[in-house]
């Protein structure tokens, strides 16, 4: 191990910044979490989101708690995230209104897309639950944000000229191979169609 010594502290410090000879810890965090399974993708997500909403709750004026929060709140938590957006959304007067894939530039606002609205209040939606919310007071849940979402949606399909449609699945390859095998194994004719 590469040990260096200092001599105005009198301890020693090894090359995995931990402090020999004495109870500090320079990399604590990464120890006691290494006892817990690390988190996934998706609660390290709904985690930080958690933070950005309860930050930006305490910035507000006056100071709000998670539990004092409306659907109102919610709806001024995503148009301020708007401003962050990158996705182009054409206005009604644009020439692109409508357009897919425009052939020039235009001067219409980038706003936050759809989807991640949608996906952001479905995380924000189960940490408030998590957070000691009540079910029932969930204010990501409430009718008003439901039809935000609704009419970003539909409006961002108008203006891109993108549909949101759900896509329906279609069946696997493997459940057609299944098909025939079965055809197969009963004596059937094993010509494909």
């Amino acid at each position: 191990m590469n040990f260096v010594t200092s001599q105005s502290n009198n301890f020693t410090t090894s090359s995995n910044n931990m402090v020999q000879g004495t109870n500090f810890i320079a990399n604590s965090t990464t120890m006691f979490a290494s006892s817990n399974p690390p988190l996934s993708r998706y609660e390290n997500q709904k985690r930080r989101d958690w933070n950005t909403f309860c930050q930006y709750l305490e910035n507000h004026q006056p100071p709000l708690s998670f539990v004092q929060c409306s659907g109102a709140h919610v709806l001024e938590f995503l148009r301020y995230l708007d401003q962050f957006g990158k996705t182009k959304v054409h206005l009604q007067s644009c020439p692109f209104f409508g357009v897919p894939t425009p052939p020039s530039p235009c001067s219409c606002p980038l706003r936050q897309a759809w989807g991640s609205l949608d996906a952001l209040i479905g995380r924000l939606r189960a940490s408030y639950d998590e957070n000691g919310g009540k079910p029932e007071m969930n204010p990501f849940g409430a009718r008003n944000v439901r039809q935000f979402l609704r009419e970003v949606r539909d409006f961002q399909t108008k203006s891109r000229g993108v549909s949101y449609e759900k896509k329906r699945k279609r069946p696997t390859s493997s459940t057609n191979n299944k098909q025939k095998a079965t055809v197969v194994a009963d004596g059937g004719d094993c010509s494909t169609e």
